[in-house]
């Protein structure tokens, strides 16, 4: 359209009457520490432990966390490299899962540290029958996408007395959510994470530096002095 109107093609621009809807931040659900190890309590036979603990110690995305491969891991050098990931569509009809050697964008390719526990869980776990996949049922088969969404919401149903209902993506927020609660600069989350901007990350998350804001506000009325 402006292009059309700085060639003398149409007199003005009807976009420019246009208002652009505004944005709303988005505010997802999340679980405190104690909500979250209440969780890991109750999923420790469940077969999706291993998807849940590392979705929810690393914030990996559902695809992230299906992605993972065994050639993700170095435990020599302790890290876990993101470099992989695992959706499902529809095809002829038919729904299946693309296996792809990408990531969501750029920045979602990242390493991090493999910490003890975690070492524990995936190297106890590791066996030629797996293939390449970490994240497999008891058939060997990788999970569905759509099962994990599917079957997180029934672990929620089942313990609808003893926990609040999240999505499973909740747990990503979760992980986001105690970094913040204890001290993690807003740019450390967003490598952790694997955002492809700082502000998508402090979009998300600002509503949660409340303590940050409160450590701001205390610097200032310890500093400032005001007439009476």
């Amino acid at each position: 359209m402006q292009t059309a109107l700085k060639l003398d093609l149409i007199l003005s621009n009807p976009a420019d009457k246009i208002e652009r809807p505004k944005k709303e931040q988005y505010i997802g659900t999340f679980y405190s520490k104690a909500e979250l190890n209440t969780l890991f309590s109750l999923i420790k036979d469940d077969p999706l432990k291993i998807v849940i603990y590392l979705a929810s110690f690393y914030g990996l995305r559902r695809s992230e966390v299906l992605g993972l491969r065994w050639d993700a891991f170095n435990f020599e050098d302790k890290t876990i490299t993101i470099k992989h990931k695992a959706i499902e569509t529809r095809k002829d009809n038919k729904r299946v899962i693309l296996l792809k050697d990408k990531t969501k964008n750029q920045s979602s390719y990242r390493t991090l540290p493999l910490v003890d526990e975690n070492e524990k869980l995936c190297g106890n776990s590791y066996n030629k029958q797996y293939l390449d996949y970490v994240c497999v049922d008891s058939t060997d088969k990788l999970f569905r996408p759509e099962y994990v969404t599917d079957h997180f919401t029934l672990i929620m149903k089942k313990n609808k007395d003893v926990l609040r209902k999240i999505t499973f993506h909740g747990l990503r927020h979760s992980c986001a959510s105690l970094l913040l609660a204890k001290g993690i600069p807003m740019k450390e989350i967003q490598d952790w994470l694997g955002h492809s901007t700082y502000s998508t990350t402090a979009n998300i998350y600002a509503h949660l530096e409340k303590d940050t804001k409160n450590k701001s506000a205390n610097v200032l009325s310890n500093t400032l002095t005001f007439a009476e």
